[in-house]
């Protein structure tokens, strides 16, 4: 199609007023596809999008590539002409955001094994420096890895997964160049620095070292559907195509994977569905024989396990659904073995354990916060560490210290910047080691933290966690972004977020909805929003945009959405469901065709997700999801403004399923609203790679909202 640009004098444009004259978007071609399951027929007329993987990787482009190409970039420059009056204030905004990073950070050090590890970044440069120092912080420096002169010549890079042989002499850690997760595994002598030519292709990027320092295991992945489906075992300095198969998982609805316990005594392969886990364990000293099974694998078991002494702690919701915690020989791991050491409550939710030679720390979440459980083993008194916010988060951090009678956890909240903290579990004394640095005179003590909740319309009390600015007044006139997720029983906690600043200090209302599918009121929440009950999580997100409104938080024309991924999905579901109820929304990578994609299990995340979304082969799934599916429920109304964005290369959520959303939106929808697509042509599913281009993707989103609430706007 040809694309046109004019350019008029610029002049005042009316409040609330968009103006795009001159600037016509991409109209796609239509081709009609016809799809059709059970009977039913269904029309795509933008199937031909789709490219596979040869064609996007292909050096010289087909004609199918090159017509979806050229699509592409037309509506990156398309977006990029409507944003152009606005890049003023994106760089107003990406420079606010770098500027209130320190341009020389640091983690803090962890020890291990005679080492003291951590992460800096040195200025203006994008990627960090993986270093220690041995015995002491005061000694020499050695870099073990400098992504930054690794990352040259590279649009995208990501070094992940590092592991230490426990002779200290070795470094195995992954490589990704194109933001597919699909990872290649190289090995550095750390005494001489001689990276190895042999590396491992096709991999998670993670493998850990047995007790020999020789002997590593793997995930391998299957470099079509990325599914992780082999566990090999390989010899330092031999060639990848020699290594032995140790596990092949059939099942593909699972995921699967392999680490090495915290006593260093067992090597774990895990494998973990929707709706069961499996483990199978090998003493780590002895590489060579072959993993046992720890039980057999049941349906309906979710459990996780971690060694102590001569025991297995295992967190099962065995007769438990929000858990319970119990015990085994290691031994005798079989479930008949297993006694309970914490039993199931109603009210707490068990996330998990960490392990020390003399206390149990224990992660509960409880109205839909997360606890930490002081257990000391030596004599069972008990205790909980105290935090005073009506909304956090916290984490556990690198605890590789055995012996240790320290905790390190991190916390944050709306207002309060990450902190690093010991917490000695004996004194109860916290330290606190390092909190996030904001430059430019941030003062949490200017800004208010809020948790509410929002009546449902099946009587459910939904969570909302926010912060805005003091000062602010409660009169119906806040621009307002409610953030939103809702799926695989992943929380969305209220964690700290410099950039956000620039929103709060512009008069925004920043909300978080913690809709059902996600598990922050317990596993029951999580349960009341997937499969069949999938629609509550899109109830639950426009109830409590009403109730914001309601308690005059904001108004429709001053309230925004967001989500990414399956928060992309819930976006388009309340965009069909409730235009009426948002000024505008902004969905990232956005999983929108839900069924197709669930049709094809050539596609990553297909085969494994049938327990999360349904299999669409089955009649009763396939019309439930075909009620909800984004792409399938446009419709001719009017639509909010939408910034709709993807990466080529991603493969949790292929590019062609916004794409085609976008596509379709613009041929059927009813008004004149901005309907934008910004597709990164460099990177996958979690955008940017460096520290800072990431910035430049958030000053585009914070200027199409904040563009969209300016009473008066000069437009060309």
């Amino acid at each position: 199609m040809p694309f046109i640009f004019s350019f008029v004098q610029c002049r005042e444009a009316p409040e609330g007023a968009v103006i795009t004259e001159g600037w016509q978007p991409p109209v796609a071609e239509k081709v009609k596809t016809t799809l059709s399951d059970h009977g039913k027929t269904r029309i795509d007329p933008y199937y031909w999008m789709r490219l596979s993987d040869a064609q996007k990787n292909a050096k010289t482009p087909d004609e199918s590539t090159r017509k979806v190409l050229d699509y592409l970039e037309k509506e990156n420059q398309y977006t990029n002409q409507v944003m152009q009056p606005t890049q003023g204030l994106q760089d107003t905004l990406y420079r606010e955001m770098i500027s209130r990073l320190k341009p020389d950070d640091s983690s803090v050090p962890y020890y291990a094994d005679g080492y003291w590890y951590y992460t800096r970044y040195e200025e203006n440069k994008e990627y960090p420096l993986y270093c220690r120092k041995e015995k002491t912080l005061e000694a020499k420096e050695e870099i073990l890895l400098d992504v930054n002169e690794m990352a040259k010549n590279h649009a995208y890079f990501q070094a992940s997964g590092l592991s230490v042989s426990r002779n200290n002499q070795w470094l195995a850690f992954g490589i990704d160049t194109v933001s597919r997760r699909l990872y290649s595994i190289h090995f550095k002598n750390l005494k001489t620095g001689e990276i190895l030519e042999k590396a491992v292709p096709n991999s998670s990027g993670f493998a850990p070292w047995a007790q020999d320092n020789k002997t590593l295991f793997y995930t391998s992945k299957n470099s079509e559907t990325l599914l992780t489906d082999k566990i090999y075992r390989h010899t330092l300095g031999t060639d990848a195509d020699q290594d032995e198969l140790v596990y092949e998982e059939k099942d593909k609805a699972y995921y699967i994977g392999v680490y090495k316990t915290k006593s260093r005594r067992f090597m774990v392969i895990y494998n973990s569905s929707t709706l069961s886990d499996d483990y199978h364990i090998l003493d780590a000293h002895k590489p060579t024989g072959s993993f046992a099974a720890f039980t057999p694998r049941e349906k309906d078991h979710k459990y996780s396990i971690e060694h102590y002494q001569d025991k297995f702690f295992i967190v099962t919701n065995w007769e438990a659904p929000n858990y319970r915690l119990m015990e085994t020989p290691d031994t005798q791991t079989a479930k008949e073995n297993w006694k309970e050491v914490i039993p199931h409550r109603k009210d707490v939710f068990i996330e998990g354990i960490e392990v020390f030679k003399d206390h149990l720390v224990v992660e509960e979440r409880k109205n839909g916060l997360i606890q930490l459980r002081i257990i000391n083993l030596s004599n069972g008194q008990e205790h909980y560490v105290a935090f005073d916010e009506p909304a956090y988060t916290v984490h556990l951090e690198e605890n590789a210290a055995f012996e240790s009678d320290l905790l390190r956890f991190s916390y944050s909240s709306l207002t309060t910047p990450k902190s690093i903290y010991d917490y000695h579990m004996k004194t109860r004394e916290k330290t606190l080691l390092k909190q996030q640095e904001v430059l430019g005179g941030y003062n949490p003590a200017d800004y208010i933290t809020e948790r509410i909740y929002a009546p449902s319309r099946d009587g459910k009390s939904v969570p909302i966690s926010l912060v805005y600015k003091k000062g602010l007044k409660k009169n119906g006139k806040n621009p307002l972004l409610l953030n939103g997720y809702g799926a695989y029983g992943f929380s969305l906690d209220p964690t700290f977020n410099s950039a956000r600043i620039s929103l709060l200090d512009r008069g925004f209302v920043f909300a978080i909805a913690h809709v059902r599918g996600g598990q922050d009121l317990n596993r029951e929440w999580y349960e009341d929003g997937k499969m069949f009950k999938k629609k509550n999580t899109f109830h639950d997100f426009i109830d409590c945009a009403e109730y914001l409104v309601a308690q005059q938080y904001t108004t429709p024309n001053q309230l925004f959405a967001m989500g990414g991924s399956a928060g992309g999905l819930l976006m388009g579901a309340v965009a069909n469901m409730r235009p009426d109820l948002f000024k505008g929304i902004i969905a990232a990578v956005p999983f929108v065709d839900v069924v197709t994609t669930m049709l094809d299990e050539s596609i990553p995340l297909t085969t494994n997700e049938f327990d999360e979304w349904g299999n669409p082969k089955n009649l009763e799934s396939y019309e439930y999801m075909l009620s909800y599916s984004p792409y399938d429920n446009v419709k001719a109304q009017a639509y909010p403004h939408m910034l709709v964005t993807t990466g080529f290369f991603d493969s949790q959520v292929q590019y062609w399923e916004p794409a085609k959303w976008v596509a379709k939106l613009r041929d059927m929808k009813t008004d004149n609203n901005l309907l934008l697509l910004e597709t990164n042509m460099d990177v996958g599913h979690g955008g940017a790679s460096g520290r800072y281009e990431q910035y430049k993707e958030t000053a585009l989103e914070y200027a199409f909202m904040l563009n969209l609430v300016e009473k008066k706007k000069k437009i060309p």
